[in-house]
């Protein structure tokens, strides 16, 4: 399939486009310096600005699917959904956070006590993210959100996968690799199983 990245070249991003790569896919890896994306078989480097609708969408246009790797901090959602819907992509892929999973019903973790205050104002930008995509009409998207920690780490394969709950190991600590995230979102595009949905992977 022909997939188009944005965020190529932060850790997210990188992970999926070398999976990607992997896999066989025809890939358009954009960042704002494309020189950071590395040179892997059927990738092509692109120059892109996130913030711009227009040169996304011209971006994105033909392809099956364009992903979103970027910070929602550094990013304008109703640009990125704009930009999904002008380009006509067949499926708009989302890298979630964590903040908006539930830790009990109805209760998001970004909500609790002692979630970290240096990463709230980004957690609350991805839950208000995945809340405008919900109420999204046209667009074929799909949001994966992460564990709580989001790290370096292996690719495994071996991972579980959820819906709208924070998942757990037996210890009590959520975390996922990025390698392994990569994984999971790119099974996603090759198996569509969370159309229209958030999702989330942990081990």
């Amino acid at each position: 399939m022909k997939i188009a990245v944005a965020g190529a070249s932060g850790r997210a991003g990188s992970c999926i486009t070398a999976e990607l790569s992997r896999r066989g896919h025809t890939v358009t890896a954009i960042a704002r310096n494309p020189e950071k994306i590395a040179t892997l078989p059927g990738v092509t480097a692109r120059k892109g600005d996130v913030l711009d609708q227009a040169g996304l969408a011209a971006l994105w246009a033909g392809h099956d699917a364009a992903v979103s790797s970027v910070h929602f901090l550094a990013s304008d959602p109703l640009k990125l959904i704009g930009a999904a819907r002008d380009s006509k992509v067949g499926r708009y892929l989302v890298v979630g956070g964590a903040g908006s999973l539930e830790v009990a019903p109805g209760v998001r973790l970004v909500t609790t006590p002692n979630f970290p205050a240096q990463y709230k104002a980004e957690a609350e930008k991805g839950a208000a993210f995945l809340d405008l995509l919900g109420q999204e009409k046209e667009l074929n998207w799909t949001f994966l959100s992460p564990s709580a920690l989001f790290v370096e780490g292996e690719r495994t394969g071996k991972f579980r996968l959820g819906t709208d709950q924070l998942l757990s190991d037996s210890d009590g600590k959520s975390w996922i690799s990025f390698p392994d995230f990569a994984v999971a979102l790119v099974d996603e595009i090759e198996r569509p199983s969370h159309l229209r949905k958030r999702f989330t992977v942990g081990y």
